[in-house]
Formats: structure tokens, C-alpha cells, sequence
């Protein structure tokens, strides 16, 4: 699979590389955009500040340029937290998308959003605090509203992003599970789903 991959609010950091490592590994090609042009940040705090200080519009015009030379090879776009959310609209917006994996974060969904059982796949803490038990029913049922397949695994006593090594959110076995589940997803996407 052809796979977008976005970062979390902490920026581009070596857990990007990482993971776009183990993904390659598995035989897909995976591109990780630099949404914040080289900044990275030690707290959310940080994060926050500069995402809001650079804004919502520009980050995701940031997004889909990164992405728009390869849509046609139909995308699985993927994210970390707020690298998710970027994912989310991202893949919404495109009818070429092939999927969506989203770790530790989900986005606003706009009424008049269609998709054409587009697969999706969300992996995320319980409890979380950036993703509360009401939020993410009613994002389930929006999605599903949507036309997406969606799947919902939860990781219960696992920090907001749990599969980061270098944060204290960091837990071996959830972040483990989660991956291997990933995989099977992309998996099953490239043997199940036509190009669209």
C-alpha cells in the first residue's frame, strides 16, 4: 500500500521514523510529511502553541500538498493524535483513498460527508483524555453515517501516545498490539480492495 503518514503535535520526531520503518518492512511505501518544517517540541504545551500560532488552514494546505502528488496511486492516510486528524480530513476529501489508519486521535466531521465504505481503522487509550468516551461514540456513529467501515480498538491504562518510545505515555504491550492489528489491516487492504 501506498501510505501518508502524519505526525503529532510533538512534530516529525525519530518515533515518525520508526514507525514509517516497520511499515516499510512489511512491504508497503510510506511517505511522512514534515507538517511543521523541521520543529519539533519536548511538550504538547509546545506543540499546541505553535499549531495555533501557524493555523489550522495553512497546517492542512501544508497536508494536501504533501499528498497530492501521489493521490492517484489511491492513499492509506495515516496519523499520530493530531497527525490523525489531518489524516481523517484528508482521506474524507479524497475519493481515491484506499483506507485511513488512525493512532491516538480522530477529527470534526462535516455534515455532508460521503464515502464509499471507506475502511477505517482507529486505535486509541482508555480512558483518553483528547478523546473522550462521548466524543468517539458519537464519532463512530458519524462515520458510520458517512459510509465508512470502521474499527475500534481500545487500550485500556495506555497514555494518549502510547506507541511513542520517548514519551512517558509510552506502554511496550499496547503499542505492540497495536501494530500487529495495523498490519493485518494493510494487509487485508491490499489483498481485499480494488483501486478506486
Amino acid at each position: 500500500m501506498n501510505i501518508m503518514l502524519f505526525h503529532s503535535t510533538y512534530g516529525r520526531r525519530p518515533a515518525v521514523a520508526r514507525a514509517a520503518d516497520r511499515l516499510r518492512a512489511a512491504g508497503h511505501e510510506v511517505w511522512t510529511p514534515d507538517l511543521f518544517e523541521g520543529r519539533t517540541f519536548g511538550t504538547v504545551e509546545e506543540g499546541m502553541a505553535y499549531k495555533e500560532e501557524t493555523g489550522k488552514d495553512e497546517l492542512l494546505k501544508r497536508a494536501v500538498l504533501a499528498a497530492a502528488p501521489y493521490s492517484e496511486r489511491g492513499l492509506v492516510y495515516a496519523g499520530f493524535s493530531f497527525g490523525a486528524s489531518v489524516a481523517q480530513t484528508l482521506a474524507l476529501g479524497d475519493d481515491r483513498a484506499r483506507g485511513l489508519l488512525l493512532l491516538h486521535g480522530t477529527s470534526d466531521i462535516a455534515e455532508n460527508t460521503a464515502v464509499d465504505e471507506l475502511p477505517v481503522q482507529l486505535h486509541v487509550a482508555e480512558p483518553d483524555p483528547f478523546e473522550t468516551d462521548d466524543w468517539l461514540t458519537a464519532w463512530y456513529l458519524r462515520m458510520g453515517r458517512a459510509g465508512a467501515d470502521v474499527e475500534v480498538y481500545r487500550y485500556a491504562g495506555a497514555g494518549h501516545l502510547y506507541t511513542d518510545p520517548d514519551l512517558p505515555d509510552y506502554d511496550e504491550e499496547a503499542a505492540e498490539a497495536t501494530w500487529r492489528v495495523a498490519l493485518g489491516f494493510l494487509a487485508s487492504l491490499e489483498r481485499d480492495q480494488p483501486a478506486r
